[in-house]
């Protein structure tokens, strides 16, 4: 399997609504609750009307399209970085699996995955 480096940072945020995030952003999730406004961005790209955010996040995608009948794939990753002491904070889109991580622990994380068999691709 083939995991796909991202070059951008990334911040995770609180917002007080979506009216100022950037949707032609080539990354952007938005996700709303009964109890917050999420949104994982490029940090660059944050809006100004945040209410909380943390900084320092890089990320990585499974590529290509995942159908939805596979089973564990995001399971198995997570596994191999909890056994690498790394936490992640993950995110779906509809084709794929998007993984963060904090800056100081990316290239552990990748190096990792590809010790386990994943072709890491920058």
């Amino acid at each position: 399997m083939q995991i796909k480096s991202l070059s951008y940072e990334f911040s995770v945020c609180k917002v007080a609504d979506y009216t100022q995030v950037n949707l032609d952003s080539d990354y952007c999730f938005i996700a709303k609750t009964d109890q917050e406004k999420s949104l994982v961005c490029i940090s660059d790209e944050v809006p100004a009307n945040v209410i909380e955010r943390d900084d320092g996040w890089r990320a990585f995608r499974i590529q290509g399209i995942l159908d939805f009948s596979l089973i564990g794939i995001l399971s198995k990753i997570s596994t191999i970085l909890a056994e690498h002491k790394i936490g992640i904070f993950a995110v779906s889109s509809f084709n794929t699996d998007y993984i963060l991580t904090k800056r100081e622990n990316y290239r552990k994380a990748l190096a990792a995955l590809e010790k386990a068999g994943y072709q890491i691709l920058e």
